[in-house]
């Protein structure tokens, strides 16, 4: 079987946004509902308050996303909720009125549509909230509601708040504010994939599913992946699994996943020594202890042969996102760090996810830290942003980066080399992530022509017959050859 993935994603460079913190508009628009509780914006997340950021304040800011090169976005939950993250879903059909309601995402999805932006939308579909309506109905009525056999009751009396009693009915890692679906129940597996399939009818480009692994029901995933491929055959459908995904790649589920085992290791690799551990809370992520060039290609070879071909190029590639610490933070606030991991996320294989304030220098520890607002611009880290702007542009400008084969062409110490290759287009690209300068001789199996990128100055000498590559590659530096 020839697997099909989207086209477009092959070709997308992601920006992530977390609503509450990404842009707040100062106009009135009719049906967006302002609230006077907020907290201010330049004050540190908490765990329950609200930014008060809203879909107006992101379509303000479509020249921003526009320059900064991005060409789809992923949000966080959207829809109507009663959390800051809105993983608390109240309404699948109804956007949060906080955020500007209905006609403020269709708003933004035709301003991002005539910018030929694509929006993709977090589904969360293994469970809802306390405050979703059948839900909502079982706490008002207990044994007498219509809806019981959609959640997993265990005894009565249910106890949706009171923590010193047992909830006696199954909610997320144990959570009772968030009751789990019963996806078994054939009325409840309809319903999500109605919901799965309106949103795509109303134009949105795909969708994350939030923890999809914690389904269990035989033939869910392959049922949802046919009736949103039925109405539209490009739609992206990418999955949160953090660890071997092979169950959920072969083709007749998801298009992709959230890439953590590349962060991990391309962490691990550039400054795994370096790692904050405290900002890493009890998260099953482990970028550290220091790797070796050797060891980050046995770790990207074992990545790459682990799914199909066009499974690899539609893969979500990032390096922090809302529910782990921001990589400023977690590797002491290192620039060079963060400048090679950049390099490393826009040369990879697979759709490059930027996560919204990554790019201007934001930090952020551990949830809730890691959700900041966005810094207003004077606080904006602008050579970090320049590099970020180069790196997608030449993302862009060269398909051979984002379709073109990728093999080692080099992996000794701390030097990384290489290349990624079309029937066009030869590109290599390098990394000394170590503190000296290296020089080394490489048998390259083209021959370089210009300088595309080079974070400091690269020395190279060609033996052009015998097609070997000499470089002194200064430390902590990168670069990429055409």
């Amino acid at each position: 079987m020839t697997i099909q993935t989207p086209q477009w994603v092959k070709s997308a460079v992601f920006y992530q946004i977390f609503p509450d913190r990404f842009a707040k508009t100062q106009q009135a628009h009719s049906g967006h509902w302002k609230s006077t509780n907020l907290e201010s914006w330049e004050s540190p997340p908490s765990l329950q308050g609200y930014k008060g950021g809203d879909l107006w304040g992101i379509i303000e800011k479509m020249d921003y996303l526009q320059e900064l090169g991005v060409n789809a976005l992923y949000f966080t939950p959207i829809f109507q909720s009663a959390s800051n993250h809105r993983y608390h879903t109240h309404d699948y059909y109804q956007v949060d009125p906080l955020l500007g309601g209905n006609s403020a995402f269709f708003a933004l999805l035709e301003a991002a549509h005539q910018r030929n932006i694509k929006i993709v939308l977090d589904g969360v579909f293994n469970h809802a909230s306390r405050g979703f309506s059948f839900f909502n109905d079982i706490l008002e009525h207990g044994p007498h509601s219509a809806w019981l056999d959609w959640f997993k009751v265990e005894d009565w009396p249910l106890s949706p708040y009171d923590g010193s009693k047992p909830a006696n009915y199954v909610g997320w890692m144990g959570n009772r504010a968030l009751p789990e679906f019963d996806h078994d129940n054939p009325q409840v597996r309809e319903y999500i994939m109605q919901v799965g399939e309106y949103w795509i009818k109303q134009g949105i480009d795909g969708w994350r599913l939030d923890v999809p692994n914690e389904v269990k029901t035989e033939g869910f995933w392959q049922e949802f992946r046919e009736r949103v491929k039925a109405i539209n055959s490009e739609a992206y459908i990418v999955g949160e699994i953090w660890d071997d995904a092979t169950e959920w790649l072969d083709g007749t589920q998801f298009d992709g996943v959230m890439n953590y085992p590349w962060a991990e290791a391309t962490i691990a690799f550039l400054g795994g020594n370096q790692v904050i551990k405290e900002h890493l809370g009890n998260l099953h992520f482990a970028p550290y202890p220091l790797i070796t060039a050797k060891e980050y290609r046995d770790r990207m070879e074992s990545l790459l042969v682990r799914y199909d071909w066009n499974i690899q190029l539609t893969q979500l590639n990032l390096l922090d996102s809302h529910d782990t610490p921001r990589l400023f933070s977690l590797i002491g606030e290192d620039q060079n760090i963060v400048k090679l991991a950049t390099l490393l996320l826009l040369t990879f294989p697979g759709a490059p996810s930027i996560y919204y304030g990554d790019e201007v220098g934001l930090s952020g520890g551990n949830d809730p830290d890691c959700r900041r607002s966005f810094p207003a611009e004077k606080d904006w880290n602008l050579e970090i942003l320049n590099y970020h702007k180069t790196l997608i542009k030449l993302r862009h400008q060269y398909s051979a980066l984002s379709l073109g084969d990728y093999n080692v062409l080099w992996a000794d110490e701390r030097v990384y080399l290489f290349s990624r290759t079309s029937a066009e287009e030869k590109i290599m690209i390098g990394i000394n992530s170590g503190y000296q300068t290296q020089k080394i001789d490489v048998t390259i199996p083209f021959i370089p022509q210009k300088v595309l990128y080079e974070t400091e100055t690269l020395t190279w000498q060609l033996e052009e017959k015998e097609k070997v590559l000499s470089l002194t590659i200064p430390a902590r530096s990168g670069f990429i050859l055409k």
